[in-house]
């Protein structure tokens, strides 16, 4: 079983060396398909020898897709650039290489959120599909929440080891990325035809506070947890009330 790691990147030079290093053992050859970084992220990847290519980017489901034909084995591993395999996972791929019984594997993701490990809020055991044989599986969703959909999901394994996933250093890349993929999502939705009033937009507000805190047990986690609540009902204000602007301004 030949094996290409794969990973998209946009000014990534704080995170694409640890995921580059964690795939080195695993992976027969590594793809980055870069959307044209102004920081480190290319010299990084030249000086760890990967294939390094760049497209200008239209969605990360798009461009997901686009680097997944680029792999020339049967199988890949996606990564993100903030995610990196623990030495478990890494054993425990190097053992399915030798005889795979399945045509994709999951893996459980571990967050780490300004340097806490969030164990509840939702954000654990976020099991995640990354391993697939590239013809029977492909990049879907909704950006920028994508996922791997497989023409067969009974055909799936289950891999022990954790994915690592570094995704917030501060509050301020928190608050970046609420409104970075607030856009995003918004404008999915406009284009869908969706709208909201503001009724059910607190609602769901309240509701996705709830969810992450209590029902998920985002209070197990102390202080992290209520932030993380926090922060995802407000990430959900931010989403509904650009998706509201947006049918405003065409009325």
């Amino acid at each position: 079983m030949k094996l290409t790691g794969v990973i998209i990147t946009f000014n990534e030079e704080r995170n694409i060396e640890r995921c580059l290093k964690s795939l080195k053992n695993v992976c027969d050859e590594i793809i980055v398909l870069d959307s044209f970084s102004t920081d480190r992220t290319e010299e990084i990847c030249q000086s760890h020898h990967v294939k390094f290519f760049q497209h200008a980017f239209d969605g990360h489901i798009q461009q997901k897709n686009r680097a997944l034909q680029m792999a020339e084995t049967d199988w890949i591993l996606s990564l993100d650039a903030d995610e990196a395999l623990t030495e478990e996972l890494s054993t425990a791929i190097l053992q399915l290489k030798k005889n795979p019984t399945f045509q994709a594997y999951s893996f459980n993701r571990l967050t780490n959120y300004c340097g806490h490990w969030v164990k509840h809020c939702g954000w654990y055991p976020d099991t995640k599909i990354r391993l697939v044989k590239k013809d029977t599986a492909h990049w879907t969703g909704v950006n920028p929440h994508d996922r791997l959909e497989l023409m067969n999901a009974n055909q799936t394994g289950h891999l022990k080891g954790d994915l690592l996933h570094y995704s917030y250093y501060t509050k301020e890349d928190h608050f970046k990325q609420i409104d970075y993929f607030g856009n995003i999502a918004s404008k999915e939705l406009f284009d869908q035809g969706k709208n909201i009033s503001m009724l059910m937009l607190w609602l769901k507000v309240g509701n996705q506070f709830m969810k992450s805190y209590w029902i998920k047990r985002g209070i197990l986690d102390g202080r992290t947890g209520f932030l993380i609540s926090l922060r995802s009902a407000y990430a959900t204000y931010v989403k509904y009330s650009k998706l509201r602007f947006l049918n405003h301004q065409v009325r």
